[in-house]
């Protein structure tokens, strides 16, 4: 069984053209999951906050629930990497996803029952449908070379469109559908995101054969036993290699908890000026779409014109985005959905162009363990934003939060320019 499997592997490395039709298919599958996978995370973004600040009766923890799924998928991410090292892709995001349904169904019981401990708890295991749906995005990079590799993740991201802008506006359908069977209207998303996750696990699980990753290695394997370079070379690549993981790896940490500090505490500032859920659907939709839809473009333009000049371009998008929230007349719907949508703008640049930095500078043999750890520090940076957020919009105001999430994304700039120098 194995011989046949190793056989069936190898001759992937001897055929181009069907390794290549293999790249395709696996974008596909993975762009299916991220379907389901972005109607998973709309839920904890839009309605979260809602959902503690009703059961806790208070603003000041209303960024908890932010944190707390973002906290989760940190673990989260640091085990489907090590999952994905060692089993493969499949293996590793199927079992991120229907992980992040039950933490779903979790979250819904504990509205029931009005138990916070439980809430809590549940939306910690929820943050592994969130860190799964992030990591999905290596998968489809794992065949394609160093002019593909932004595109690809792009493409994935893009199909996380449809259910990420879709989840949002199905809250009040959800809500009523909730009430309908004596479940609390705010926990009503989390019934489709308990759904859509699982669904998206057992995508993966049936379809994602042969493994992209198990494939990679055997390549990578491939080249080293017919290429023969020297030490030189070689510390040169392991230096270039730790500054692309450095610069990587901060501006997505950057963008991450600018991007999640802002959108959290959104539908609650939208509340407090007399705003409805529908509404607040409306612009988190627009958020969303924003984080998603442009990323086809942006692959491109990463693949293009490279991976600096798009980090930078999140830097001051951001900036943007900050400025426009912090001084925009608070019932204005136009301009929180305009800097709602620079803010995911923003985030999208930082995220692809950061990504790309962090598969150029991995090798398959440790790569999904490597990227799994840096989504822990993403994820970390995120529950950071997403914690202190409340408490500085209680003691402070919602436009000081934007204010100082966008001046914190300038940070961007002299660190990309710290990496070209060097």
């Amino acid at each position: 069984m194995f011989d046949k499997s190793q056989d069936s592997i190898e001759s992937y490395i001897e055929s181009p053209e069907k390794l290549k039709k293999l790249y395709r298919r696996v974008l596909l599958i993975v762009s299916l999951s991220q379907i389901f996978g972005g109607a998973g995370l709309a839920a904890g973004i839009t309605v979260g906050a809602l959902l503690a600040q009703q059961m806790l009766g208070t603003d000041a923890y209303a960024g908890v629930p932010s944190a707390l799924f973002t906290l989760g998928s940190a673990g989260a991410a640091l085990i489907v990497g090590k999952l994905s090292q060692r089993y493969g892709r499949r293996t590793g995001l199927s079992t991120g996803f229907i992980v992040g349904g039950l933490g779903a169904i979790g979250v819904v019981i504990a509205a029931m029952m009005n138990s916070v401990i439980l809430l809590f708890a549940s939306l910690l295991i929820y943050g592994a449908g969130t860190a799964t749906n992030l990591q999905a995005r290596y998968a489809g990079t794992d065949l394609a070379n160093n002019k593909q590799r932004a595109t690809a993740i792009s493409t994935t991201m893009v199909m996380t469109t449809f259910g990420a802008v879709a989840g949002p506006n199905l809250v009040d359908i959800m809500g009523e559908f909730a009430v309908s069977i004596g479940v609390p209207a705010l926990a009503g998303p989390f019934i489709l995101s308990a759904t859509a996750f699982i669904l998206a696990g057992l995508v993966l699980f049936v379809m994602l054969r042969p493994d992209p990753l198990e494939i990679a290695k055997m390549i990578e394997a491939h080249k080293q036993e017919n290429e023969h370079g020297n030490k030189t070379e070689s510390l040169n690549k392991k230096a270039l290699n730790k500054r692309g993981l450095t610069v990587g790896a901060t501006v997505m940490v950057l963008t991450q908890i600018v991007m999640v500090a802002i959108m959290t505490m959104t539908p609650v500032h939208m509340k407090h000026h007399g705003h409805g859920l529908s509404e607040v659907g409306i612009v988190i939709g627009f958020h969303v779409g924003s984080m998603y839809l442009p990323s086809l473009v942006t692959g491109i333009l990463v693949d293009k014109i490279g991976r600096t000049v798009m980090s930078i371009a999140s830097g001051v998008t951001l900036l943007f985005a900050g400025l426009l929230a912090a001084f925009a007349p608070s019932d204005s719907m136009v301009l929180l959905i305009i800097a709602l949508s620079l803010l995911g703008l923003g985030w999208n640049f930082g995220l692809i162009s950061g990504t790309t930095q962090i598969v150029d500078s991995t090798e398959p043999s440790t790569r999904a363990k490597t990227q799994g750890k840096i989504d822990v520090l993403v994820a970390l940076a995120g529950a950071s934003g997403g914690a202190l957020s409340g408490m500085v919009v209680a003691n402070a105001s919602y436009a000081t939060l934007s204010l100082a999430g966008g001046l914190l994304s300038l940070i961007l700039i002299p660190v990309v320019i710290w990496s070209r120098k060097a």
